[in-house]
């Protein structure tokens, strides 16, 4: 913070920071927007190259392999934009109160994503499992997630953390259909899908809907708009195949379903991506619109009580609504204020908490979520089940008890301490 050290100092002297810290947070988000589009860039390209390794492992080298090069060359161009956007960033430029947290997401990020070329050599000579190689690259996506989980987290801007969770759940929502994609397409190519498929894929689509009723809640007017077209397309033959997906063990049907899958399920997720486009631009718009009035405001207020050159002081009269005039003694005032300082710092404070309480009601979304991953996270931890199957187990919880499933997960973390080590579970 910058201020002119005039002693004694001045109300007007810390108004004026107040303004200072402000644009230099809403800089700082704008940072974290851009940071934010490019790994939305990247997540998407990563999902398309996961979907083309998929087939090809699945097809046992027949099919798609002409395409790993080119998936392969998009997903680096991608990461070297998101590389020039970390740049950018220090422990000068990030929001403090969360820099520790989004400098360990980062580190996890670029350390996932270092592996891939080793991934795509096991991949190209085919020395890897289909089921390791997708969870390979799920880990890499989650790692991108969670880096902007946590630029949503630490927003502390109202307008832009909405935009922030909108898009987080956006993209959220929008990996678990890959996941589906990816699950169905290897279910349709060996005509056959077992009962893990078929839990896997029900956890996938409720997940789905769970997050792209947390984006209809936070999302602006035209992405949601965007959002109703697409479901109002046409999507009978999708519903057909993810049906049989759900349902059926072992296929009878001779034609190259996986492919015809894996096309409709890539259209479907390429209009995700458009919104998801829409999301990042909204996003963006938020942070220059709240930056610019932010500048505007700071410019004014400098015009207005700036610390002036030192003079004998004077008194100003303001005109009271009763007509009477009343003193204010010039602390380095200009002349033209028209208004008491006292109501200039309430304002001020009651905009900051205006501001403070409508960010808790959209933090509280994230706050649940981050209690639900960590419930399942001791559900894995001590009951050594799979992710979907804890989150199975939240879900019947809370149906059985006629609670939410926050609240479930609420209550599990009360008695985490008491639990065994994981090492004693029977």
């Amino acid at each position: 913070m910058s201020r002119n050290h005039v002693f004694p100092p001045s109300a007007g002297d810390f108004l004026l920071a107040s303004r200072r810290c402000e644009i230099t947070v809403l800089q700082q988000l704008l940072q974290m927007g851009q940071l934010v589009g490019r790994v939305s860039q990247l997540i998407h390209v990563l999902q398309r190259e996961r979907g083309t390794v998929n087939i090809y492992l699945c097809s046992q080298g027949a099919l798609f392999g002409e395409r790993l090069a080119g998936r392969a060359q998009e997903v680096q161009q991608a990461e070297l934009a998101v590389q020039r956007q970390l740049m950018q960033l220090d422990d000068n430029t990030a929001p403090l109160a969360s820099a520790s947290r989004l400098f360990s997401r980062i580190a996890c990020a670029l350390h996932n994503l270092a592996g891939l070329p080793a991934l795509r050599c096991q991949v190209q000579q085919r020395q890897i499992l289909q089921p390791v190689a997708m969870g390979i690259f799920n880990e890499v996506i989650h790692s991108l997630l969670a880096l902007v989980f946590e630029a949503a987290d630490a927003c502390a801007e109202p307008t832009t953390a909405r935009a922030l969770i909108a898009m987080f759940s956006f993209m959220q929502g929008k990996e678990l259909a890959g996941q589906e994609r990816a699950i169905g397409a290897a279910g349709f190519a060996s005509m056959h899908f077992d009962e893990s498929a078929h839990q896997q894929l029900l956890v996938l689509i409720e997940g789905q809907e769970r997050c792209f009723a947390t984006f209809g809640e936070f999302a602006d007017e035209p992405s949601l708009a965007q959002w109703r077209r697409m479901q109002q397309q046409d999507d009978r033959e999708f519903e057909r195949l993810r049906r049989i997906a759900c349902t059926q063990w072992q296929l009878s049907n001779k034609a190259d379903t996986s492919l015809r899958w894996f096309e409709i399920t890539s259209a479907r997720i390429d209009l995700m991506k458009q919104i998801e486009d829409r999301l990042e631009e909204a996003l963006m718009v938020s942070c220059r619109h709240n930056l610019t009035q932010a500048r505007h405001a700071m410019a004014e207020d400098c015009a207005v009580y700036a610390p002036q050159p030192m003079r004998e002081s004077y008194a100003v009269f303001v005109a009271a609504p009763l007509g009477d005039a009343s003193p204010l003694v010039g602390d380095g005032i200009h002349p033209r204020l028209g208004r008491s300082m006292l109501e200039l710092i309430q304002q001020q404070s009651q905009r900051l908490h205006a501001l403070s309480e409508e960010l808790a009601t959209a933090r509280a979304t994230l706050s649940e979520r981050k209690q639900i991953e960590r419930a399942k996270a001791l559900l894995i931890q001590h009951r050594g089940l799979t992710e979907a199957a804890a989150h199975r187990l939240l879900l019947k919880m809370a149906m059985n008890q006629n609670q939410r499933l926050i609240d479930i997960a609420n209550a599990m973390l009360a008695v985490a301490d008491i639990l065994p080590p994981s090492g004693n579970t029977p």
